[in-house]
């Protein structure tokens, strides 16, 4: 089977998957909000397996890969696993112990800032793939993006299971 083939077969069991086991919670965080919970999806060893196949197919070279938090994490762990290279947390503001480095940003529903360690892990020159469970507005991406450029790396591309 090519790898179009293998890419097309797994993006179909990534949206079986999807159909199967998300749900939607209305007015979630916030009132106007439709928050798409994959829990259920990233669950299921079926569900996940897809996931995460289709997520790592057609990526290209990757030297690590970058989880936002939080359900980033667990998808980039595995994708990692899955491309055998290390992963980078994403932390929200205030979770990791200084030196870091930081980016604010505008939410579909508020600010935010993201950060990752300053020191203990050069990441200057490596190619890295961003990792998150679904894409809103972009703002999240294009922030992680910022932060992991600032830090010396290349962002080689962001992988998500839905846009919303």
């Amino acid at each position: 089977m090519a790898d179009d083939e293998v890419t097309l077969a797994a993006l179909r069991r990534a949206r079986t998957a999807i159909d199967t086991h998300a749900r939607s919670v209305v007015d979630f965080p916030q009132p106007g909000i439709v928050f798409r919970d994959l829990t259920p999806v990233l669950a299921d060893s079926e569900g996940l397996s897809a996931i995460v196949t289709a997520l790592t197919h057609g990526c290209g070279d990757v030297d690590l890969v970058a989880g936002i938090d939080a359900r980033g994490f667990l998808l980039g762990g595995a994708v990692a696993r899955e491309l055998e290279v290390g992963v980078l947390a994403v932390r929200k503001g205030g979770k990791l112990p200084p030196p870091v480095h930081s980016v604010d940003y505008s939410l579909e529903y508020g600010t935010a800032t993201l950060e990752i360690p300053a020191n203990g892990i050069d990441i200057g020159g490596l190619r890295v793939l961003v990792v998150d469970d679904v894409l809103a507005t972009g703002g999240t991406a294009v922030a992680t993006a910022e932060l992991l450029a600032r830090a010396g790396a290349r962002v080689i591309g962001v992988a998500v299971i839905m846009e919303l």
